[in-house]
């Protein structure tokens, strides 16, 4: 009925190219209306374009040129034409990913006026399977379907639609055993989806009578996996009431001895119909054979997931980079991702591109599989970062950088006792180990102080405390965001300004960095700073200091990659300029593309070059050059869109 009506206004409308229709249907009887129609590409094109195999833009574009169908030859098969629907042999699960946590008073709830910043694509045979996957994509710390909420009010928060009422009706389901139909009078969500949110459910409480991991059987597993349970969700479920403690691994050792693994398949366009020979493929546990042969022995770069506050197209475009550098080499590239809008989710990128998690369990996975020469993990920014010494430790390897590295520059209280031992200037620090330590040590140094935790990406619970009645809070905060690793606090330097330093270093010699200055005080994050490029203020002998800082850094952490410093520069009449370190990512920064295009130099090339270890280039000093122009990257706020949102 939609189809067909979308074809009469099409031919109506005349367009040439492509468009989009949006309806409203009654859920209740066969009657429509057409809220608009636009005679472009949507935001949506490449979210279907990804999800079909069937790129949509190109062939828009074709036709516009005056090709036909019949004359374009299906990209995907390389062997039928463009002229045909997509069939489809699996089933696409896209969520929003919302971040409005990062804002005080936000109104919540979702309607007509666009509020996420990204959006995930998870692929499955069944919907269980590709809804739970496509949780664990929006949030690392989430395992699947869960009570993540429990509101107060749950008939209001099963009413009003907001970004979490997913877990709401998960806390209704799992924890008050609210039946299918109470739930679908408060929600008016489609019985059919409410059913087999219910299927999850009933294995949930199957996993959570299990006394240890031992007594699952095959049935039990194969069930679960497909339906999307992640290892680590079970190996919570079974601890949860009672039952053994239980791992990640441990699910994992026990679910390859009852020989449930994944299985690869392609995605083709033609369901399977026509012979394909594509490069596109995603892993389920709803099948009994491979899809392809596994010769490749690939070099495997992470992507970096979902579009995020702090991780956006930059991240993508350092993979892609990367990427066709190591194509470029001569060797076989396999990419994993699961973002529909970026790049390097484009099938012709990569030799493989399995559009999957980045998590342990899927890497791990795909890499099994694959045999694949090695991983690089620092060009996705920091999803990949957070499971690099994981990776290690189980036999993977992780080429650049070594992950003890990653780990002891991510990880607050190790990087500061490294840094004082390479005789890089810090301002004072100390772990948090208790609340009242934490205060002791401010009232040392004096308020402010900056509240840091371990391993978090675009600044997470990081925290400028000015008094200590907000410490306690900040501390929380930050234990909440990580609570595996140290917290650390240092000393605010109230009124200085703050450096970039972006590089690249090859077995801890610098081969190339780039020097940027924010224009606001020192406290406001890089991502939302107004930066400076090439730096106006520095004079030459700041400059020669902050070459030797990055040296001390590449040598002190033997780098082998890219890595981004944040510097801390106070001048004061009379002394010499205070330069601090206060902080170190080893990996790609958001800031990698503005300065590889000012400067142009493409800095992911020297980075790939070095974690490869193969045609690595000679040092060379890009900033000594004197150019006639200035770059400045300003960033782009949404406040407009988030009603109540307190900046």
């Amino acid at each position: 009925m939609l189809r067909s009506a979308a074809i009469k206004i099409v031919r109506h409308v005349g367009v040439v190219g492509e468009c989009n229709v949006q309806y409203a249907l009654n859920p209740n009887k066969r009657e429509y209306m057409v809220i608009e129609m636009n005679a472009r590409l949507s935001r949506s094109s490449a979210l279907a374009s990804k999800a079909t195999g069937y790129p949509l833009a190109y062939t828009a574009a074709k036709i516009a040129l005056g090709h036909t169908l019949p004359e374009l030859p299906n990209a995907v098969t390389k062997t039928t034409t463009a002229c045909f629907e997509p069939a489809l042999d699996y089933l696409v699960t896209k969520i929003p990913k919302w971040d409005l946590a990062k804002f005080q008073h936000v109104q919540r709830d979702v309607g007509s006026s666009m509020k996420s910043v990204g959006e995930v694509m998870a692929i499955g045979r069944t919907f269980e399977e590709s809804l739970q996957k496509a949780i664990r994509q929006v949030d690392p710390r989430w395992t699947g379907f869960e009570a993540y909420w429990k509101p107060d009010d749950l008939e209001h928060a099963l009413t009003v639609p907001t970004d979490r009422r997913l877990f709401a009706i998960a806390h209704a389901m799992l924890n008050l055993d609210w039946s299918v139909d109470r739930i679908h009078d408060l929600t008016k969500i489609d019985k059919w989806f409410l059913y087999k949110l219910d299927n999850i459910v009933q294995v949930h409480h199957a996993f959570r009578k299990a006394e240890s991991v031992a007594v699952v059987d095959e049935n039990l597993m194969r069930k679960a996996k497909r339906m999307g349970f992640a290892d680590k969700q079970i190996a919570d479920l079974i601890a949860r009431d009672g039952g053994a403690a239980t791992t990640e691994y441990d699910v994992r050792n026990h679910r390859k001895a009852l020989g449930v693994t994944p299985f690869v398949k392609r995605i083709d366009t033609l369901a399977a119909e026509y012979p394909a020979h594509t490069n596109y493929l995603y892993t389920t546990y709803n099948a009994s054979t491979h899809d392809v042969d596994f010769d490749d022995k690939g070099t495997m770069v992470l992507g970096s997931g979902v579009y995020r506050i702090g991780s956006s197209v930059e991240f993508d475009w350092c993979a892609v980079s990367c990427v066709r550098k190591v194509r470029e080499m001569g060797k076989k590239t396999v990419m994993i991702n699961y973002n529909p809008e970026t790049v390097s989710t484009d099938f012709d990128e990569a030799d493989r591109l399995y559009f999957e998690e980045l998590g342990w369990e899927r890497v791990m996975d795909i890499y099994e599989l694959e045999g694949s020469e090695g991983v690089v993990v620092s060009v996705g920014g920091q999803l990949p970062q957070n499971i690099a010494l994981r990776l290690k430790e189980t036999g993977v390897n992780v080429l650049g950088t070594d992950p003890e590295s990653i780990d002891n520059a991510e990880d607050r209280h190790k990087f500061s006792a490294i840094l004082d031992q390479a005789g890089v200037d810090q301002p004072a620090w100390v772990e948090a180990s208790s609340v009242a330590s934490a205060k002791e040590f401010a009232n040392r140094v004096g308020y402010p102080v900056l509240v840091r935790p371990s391993y978090v990406l675009s600044g997470a619970a990081m925290n400028v405390v000015w008094d200590e009645s907000t410490l306690e809070h900040s501390l929380t905060a930050a234990a909440e965001v990580s609570s595996d690793y140290p917290t650390v606090i240092t000393k605010f330097i109230d009124g200085a300004q703050e450096i970039d330093i972006d590089a690249v270093a090859h077995k801890g010699e610098l081969l190339i960095h780039a020097v940027s200055e924010h224009i606001e005080a020192a406290g406001v994050h890089s991502g939302d700073a107004t930066m400076v490029l090439p730096p106006f203020s520095l004079n030459e002998t700041d400059m020669a200091r902050l070459k030797e800082i990055a040296q001390k850094v590449a040598k002190a952490f033997n780098i082998s990659g890219p890595y981004n410093m944040q510097v801390i520069r106070k001048a004061v009449p009379g002394e010499e300029t205070t330069l601090k370190v206060i902080e170190c990512n080893l990996r790609a920064s958001r800031s990698f593309p503005f300065v590889s295009k000012v400067l142009g130099v493409n800095f992911i090339d020297y980075a790939t070059a070095a974690i490869v270890g193969e045609n690595v280039p000679a040092p060379v000093d890009v900033m000594k050059e004197k150019r006639d122009y200035v770059a400045i990257k300003v960033p782009q706020f949404s406040w407009t869109r988030l009603a109540g949102a307190d900046p």
